[in-house]
C-alpha cells in the first residue's frame, strides 16, 4: 500500500521513531516467523590436525664430539670430522676451520687458546705478529715449526671479537683435542695461555703455573705465556725465556 506522505514528512517521522527507540522495521503484513525455515548455519566439523612432530631427543654434543673424534684413524680423518662438526656456534661465525701448522709426529707440540683474526682468514694456527715471535721464541732453544714442533688450538673457530671461550664450548671440543694429541704422539705439550691450560690442566692462574711441569694426556705438560700477552706484556719475557731454556732441557734430557 502505498503512503501519501511525501518524502520529507516521512523522513521527519522516521528521525521522530528512532529518537524514541525504534530499531527494528516491521512490514505492513504480519509474516509467521516459526514456518519460516531453519537457515541456521550448521557448524562444520573440526578439520583433523596433523600431529605434532615428536619433540627431538637432547643432544649431547659432548658425547657426539667424542664418538667422532674416536672414529678418526688419522690426522686428516680428524680434521674432516672436526670439518663436519655442527654443534658449536662458533663455526658459524668463523670464516673456516683452523687445525693444525707444523710437522705431524715432532716431539713438541703446542696448544694455543682460539684463532684470532690472522688465523681465521689464513686458517692456519699462530700467525700474524704472535705467530711471528712464538717463532722467534723457538729459533731461540733451535726448535722451528717446519720441522720439530707441531701446533694447534683449543678451539678451531674464531670466537665473535676474539673473546674469551666459554667453558661449554672447551668442553665441547675436549675430545678432538685429546684425539689430536693422541694422534700427533708428541714427546712434550707446551700449553700457552689460560684458556690451554683451563683444557689440559683443567687449572687457571698461568702466572702461577708457568714453567712449572705438570701431567695430562699421559704426557708432560709445560704452561708457558701465550705470545700475544708478551706482545701487550713485554716486561714477561724475562719469565718467558727461563720457561724455553727448561723446555729446551726437558728435550735434550729426554734424548
Amino acid at each position: 500500500m502505498e503512503s501519501g506522505l511525501d518524502y520529507y514528512s516521512a523522513r521527519a517521522l522516521l528521525e521522530w521513531q528512532i529518537e524514541l527507540g525504534a530499531t527494528e522495521a516491521i512490514g505492513d503484513a504480519p509474516v509467521d516467523r516459526y514456518a519460516l525455515p531453519d537457515t541456521t548455519a550448521k557448524p562444520k566439523k573440526a578439520e583433523a590436525r596433523p600431529a605434532a612432530p615428536a619433540k627431538p631427543r637432547d643432544v649431547n654434543p659432548v658425547a657426539i664430539a667424542g664418538s667422532a673424534a674416536q672414529g678418526a684413524g688419522s690426522l686428516d680423518q680428524l680434521r674432516a670430522a672436526m670439518d663436519a662438526f655442527e654443534h658449536c656456534e662458533l663455526k658459524r661465525g668463523a670464516r673456516q676451520l683452523v687445525f693444525a701448522a707444523g710437522t705431524p709426529g715432532a716431539r713438541v707440540m703446542i696448544i694455543g687458546e682460539a684463532p684470532g683474526r690472522d688465523e681465521d682468514r689464513e686458517g692456519k694456527p699462530f700467525v700474524g705478529r704472535a705467530g711471528q715471535l712464538l717463532d722467534r721464541m723457538l729459533a731461540a732453544i733451535e726448535l722451528d715449526r717446519r720441522e720439530n714442533v707441531y701446533i694447534t688450538n683449543v678451539l678451531p673457530w674464531r670466537p665473535p671479537q676474539n673473546r674469551d671461550p666459554k667453558p661449554e664450548e672447551i668442553g665441547m671440543m675436549k675430545p678432538f683435542l685429546e684425539r689430536h694429541v693422541a694422534l700427533a704422539r708428541p714427546e712434550v705439550l707446551v700449553v700457552m695461555g689460560n684458556i690451554s691450560c683451563q683444557a689440559v690442566l683443567g687449572k687457571r692462574g698461568i702466572t702461577r703455573l708457568r714453567g712449572k711441569w705438570d701431567q695430562a694426556m699421559d704426557l708432560p705438560v709445560i704452561p708457558m705465556f701465550h705470545p700475544a700477552y708478551l706482545l701487550r706484556q713485554p716486561q714477561m719475557k724475562r719469565q718467558a725465556w727461563a720457561d724455553l731454556l727448561e723446555l729446551k732441557a726437558r728435550l735434550r734430557g729426554a734424548t
